[in-house]
């Protein structure tokens, strides 16, 4: 077995650590968690979203999302609907305050993206998304 400290799950997980401490100051100053952020960047690319899918698109499991769609919605952030067709599926949507505070951080976040790719340079920057596309695939 390989060392510990050589594991591609254990580099995976520093590296998402050292990436999120570009991104952390800024959710913590407008209270979101990450996985709140999540659900928001998505949400706020689509008009609604069934939430088995919003949950696969963040990476969260079902039933911590059902946790935090019930905060996101006290907050005003997000409501929900059941679906016309099927009264057993949930649809999801950003309301207008959810986008304005995305507008309101969108340079924050351009800005932290714009260190953590200078702290690597460019071309690393797109070797690695790239290289971590290819890894997610394989899970396909």
């Amino acid at each position: 077995m390989r060392k510990y400290e050589d594991s591609l799950p254990l580099k995976l997980l520093k590296a998402r650590e050292a990436a999120m401490s570009f991104f952390r100051p800024m959710l913590q100053e407008y209270s979101i968690t990450e996985q709140q952020w999540r659900v928001m960047r998505v949400l706020n690319d689509v008009e609604e979203l069934e939430t088995k899918k919003l949950a696969e698109a963040c990476c969260i499991l079902s039933p911590s999302l059902t946790g935090i769609i019930q905060r996101l919605e006290q907050q005003g952030y997000i409501s929900r609907r059941k679906s016309s067709e099927d009264h057993r599926r949930i649809l999801v949507k950003a309301t207008p305050k959810a986008r304005q505070l995305l507008d309101t951080m969108a340079l924050m976040v351009e800005e932290s993206y714009a260190r953590l790719t200078q702290g690597l340079n460019p071309e690393k920057m797109e070797q690695l998304k790239d290289l971590l596309d290819e890894v997610s695939l394989l899970n396909n």
